[in-house]
């Protein structure tokens, strides 16, 4: 016989204590773990150990829960245990309501002390000045392609790359009411006006476009005049009282823009090998013919995948250019160690930005 409505609260009311019980029983380990830490002197936040605690449940998973949903569920217990000690530092472009912001809230969870910032260039600055322990910067869009701004200062900085994130982007149009009547501008990040620009063209072709300094700055701006949209996500809607006049604008369905996490050396080493990861570098090679056919033929001959090549000018005036490259697998597996020596020996510039965990 089925249990009636009453009957299955009363098993979901007991089972909340129940966990409620255990999910404090994980915190007092996890307060130990970070005390030896502190005496040791060693990181307290981990990414690789958190993508091997995360891997393991979604293989051991066989209820109904989603994979995805045990990763957001378990990062926000791993995030709140870590506040114990001390709640991470995370700078990101803000304010309140960017894609960057929710990516960072994606990354470390929600237990966390934001450090919102007017450009990437303050991203960085805040986290090697010490303002932030971790900085989150788009890197690359699906639609857009790469974020230049962040290439250079990953080549210019002392950062390294700690993690990254991958998130669906979904643009919307809001302004005070729900329509699209009487807007004379569309003020948005530059990248966003740029993956929307099909949409605005057929909707909006006599509206000014406005580039700020991100999304949600556009959002905050348009609350305050009724003729002004902004484009930019649910998030940053609710933060400053806006009506969605129009969903899902991107003129890609599946518009996705990866984030890293970067830090100093001395903040976190580079994370050990998760199983699932990859290394990224920025090289250039001297100007001859066939240069840069060589320096791929050392993955080829160690058997490691290159995910990413894209070329930046080097500025010098002689036509010379920076690559950067993502490689599948950790500087610890031989074969890996192997083809990034064999590949430096063939550099004039050779520079690891970072290793860590792939994205779930």
């Amino acid at each position: 016989m089925a249990l009636t409505l009453p009957e299955l609260r009363v098993q979901i009311d007991a089972l909340d204590l129940e966990l409620l019980n255990l999910l404090n029983r994980r915190a007092a380990l996890a307060n130990e773990v970070g005390e030896i830490k502190r005496l040791e002197g060693s990181a307290v936040f981990r990414p690789e150990r958190e993508a091997q605690v995360i891997h393991r449940l979604q293989e051991s998973n066989d209820g109904l829960l989603k994979d995805g949903s045990v990763a957001v569920i378990w990062r926000e217990i791993m995030s709140a245990c870590r506040a114990l000690e001390a709640p991470q530092r995370v700078a990101y472009l803000g304010p309140a309501g960017t894609f960057s912001e929710e990516a960072a809230l994606r990354f470390f969870g929600s237990s966390i002390a934001h450090v919102p910032c007017g450009n990437f260039d303050e991203v960085f600055h805040a986290a090697t000045a010490g303002s932030a322990e971790f900085g989150v910067v788009p890197v690359e869009n699906s639609t857009e392609g790469v974020v230049t701004r962040s290439l250079d200062l990953l080549l210019q900085s002392p950062l390294h790359i700690v993690g990254e994130i991958s998130l669906l982007v979904r643009h919307n149009l809001l302004r005070t009411t729900a329509s699209t009547e009487g807007i004379t501008a569309v003020l948005a990040h530059p990248q966003a006006l740029a993956q929307c620009q099909q949409w605005l063209n057929t909707h909006l072709p006599d509206a000014e476009r406005r580039a700020v300094s991100s999304n949600a700055e556009g959002a905050r701006l348009a609350a305050g005049n009724p003729q002004w949209a902004a484009i930019a996500s649910e998030r940053a809607g609710s933060e400053f009282g806006l009506h969605i006049a129009s969903h899902a604008i991107q003129d890609e369905a599946f518009n996705r823009t990866r984030f890293v996490v970067v830090c100093l050396p001395s903040s976190m080493p580079a994370p050990g090998p998760s199983g699932k990861d990859c290394v990224s570098l920025v090289v250039s090679v001297p100007n001859r013919p066939g240069a840069v056919h060589d320096i791929l033929v050392p993955l080829k001959e160690h058997g490691v995948s290159m995910t990413r090549f894209e070329s930046r000018p080097a500025r010098s005036g002689q036509w010379e250019y920076y690559f950067y490259i993502d490689l599948q697998g950790h500087p610890s597996q031989p074969h890996v160690a192997a083809a990034l020596q064999d590949l430096q020996r063939l550099c004039a510039f050779y520079k690891v930005l970072g290793t860590y965990p792939l994205a779930d």
